[in-house]
């Protein structure tokens, strides 16, 4: 059947275009999987993601509390000269700042990305005729999204792979609130702890929003795929999709976990093994470029569509002035004398707002995102890494070198 005003097909039966309205209206990227569905069951969270307080508090305290008691216990047995826990600033910056953040994340992505699917409808970009195809691309990226064995999958690999990274990290030369030197296994048991259930539960959280990235751009590349209704003229310079690029906003607080994690390392780096931040410049760098490319550059699959509707409504308002014009000539320039008073002449005005809409089809953007969304994007993973120059400077000195830059 195909669809009509009323009715758009899902799969064999027919589904209302209230129904379907709804269905749209409900999509959520995060909100569904085993794991959502075992914090329901625990009591971790509501239908629509509340009680994030007990998220945090749980997920934290089984990652980073028991470090600190066992730690404490191995303290007391009177293990001098050694990193201790809280002296850890990777470690901290990995559970107590990255981990909420990717806990909090959740809530940030689900609110702003589901008005986005909304979007897509409500402004009529995608074509009534398409709605169908439309709603398979939701259903492919819910049952990605409530795929047992694909997060099964994830929980392997952070135990297969993810413990390889583990042992293959640079060697244990000092005793450390973890581990011992003579061995990469040569763990205290806080150590224990921390590699088989920490840093596991870290390394599944964050692939987890790998897994959520990839859906998502899945879902838009199909989208990308319908004959979808973009106009040129759309004030926004981006025939009606900059919303996309406000909508990477959403990945901002795991850009931002990201860069705290990095900061850690490098804090750690640079405090306990004596090397420079200024070594670090370029890994710095090209880590804020190379996550602001993940998050804004799959968007560039909608560049083709832009392109050619930029390309037609350049040829298509061009041909309207060019009829304008000549009308205007004949009328007020070959015709001798004019029919009447030109000074305030509706024409003339009409020639300028015609001259402002072909200026805007002629300024419209092949990406639908622009430079402040680069800016914002690039901050928040940036924001993470300024501390780590109280490495190099002073606060005092460093708070005078801000205000000689302000002022």
């Amino acid at each position: 059947m195909i669809p009509t005003p009323n009715d758009v097909k899902d799969g064999s039966p027919t589904m209302t275009k209230a129904a379907f309205q709804e269905k749209v209206a409900d999509f959520s990227l995060v909100m569904g999987g085993p794991v959502f569905q075992l914090f329901r069951k625990a009591h971790l969270t509501g239908d629509h993601l509340e009680l994030l307080h007990r998220r945090l508090l749980a997920i934290v305290s089984i990652a980073w509390l028991p470090l600190l008691v066992l730690d404490l216990v191995v303290s007391r047995a009177g293990i001098q000269g050694r990193l201790t826990f809280l002296h850890d600033v990777e470690v901290q910056a990995r559970f107590l700042v990255a981990l909420p953040v990717l806990i909090l994340a959740e809530l940030i992505a689900h609110s702003r990305l589901r008005p986005v699917v909304q979007r897509f409808v409500e402004r009529r970009i995608v074509r009534e005729d398409d709605l169908p195809r439309f709603d398979a691309a939701i259903e492919s990226a819910v049952r990605m999204r409530n795929s047992i064995p694909v997060e099964l999958a994830l929980l392997v690999l952070v135990y297969t792979l993810g413990l390889w990274l583990w042992n293959s990290r640079f060697a244990i030369e000092s005793p450390t609130w973890y581990a011992n030197p003579g061995g990469r296994w040569n763990l205290t048991p806080a150590g224990w702890w921390y590699v088989l259930v920490s840093i596991p539960i870290l390394q599944f959280v964050l692939l987890r929003w790998y897994l959520r990235f990839f859906i998502w751009y899945c879902f838009l590349w199909r989208v990308s795929k319908l004959n979808l209704h973009l106009v040129a003229i759309h004030p926004d310079h981006c025939a009606g999709l900059a919303f996309l690029g406000k909508s990477a906003y959403a990945f901002g607080p795991i850009l931002f976990a990201q860069g705290a994690m990095l900061a850690g390392l490098v804090a750690s780096r640079v405090l306990y093994r004596g090397e420079s931040l200024l070594s670090f410049k370029l890994q710095l760098g090209g880590f804020v470029v190379f996550f602001v490319l993940a998050v804004l550059g799959p968007l560039l699959m909608f560049t083709p569509k832009m392109a050619a509707a930029k390309r037609k409504g350049l040829a298509d308002y061009a041909k309207v002035a060019q009829d304008y014009v000549d009308r205007f000539e004949d009328k007020w320039v070959l015709n001798t004398p004019p029919p009447e008073e030109v000074l305030g002449s509706g024409d003339i005005q009409s020639l300028a707002d015609l001259n402002n809409s072909y200026d805007i089809v002629r300024g419209m953007r092949a990406v639908p995102f622009g430079l402040d969304d680069i800016s914002r994007l690039a901050l928040a993973t940036a924001t993470p890494l300024a501390p780590l120059l109280l490495t190099v400077f002073s606060l005092e000195e460093l708070i005078m070198r801000l205000v000689k830059i302000i002022f």
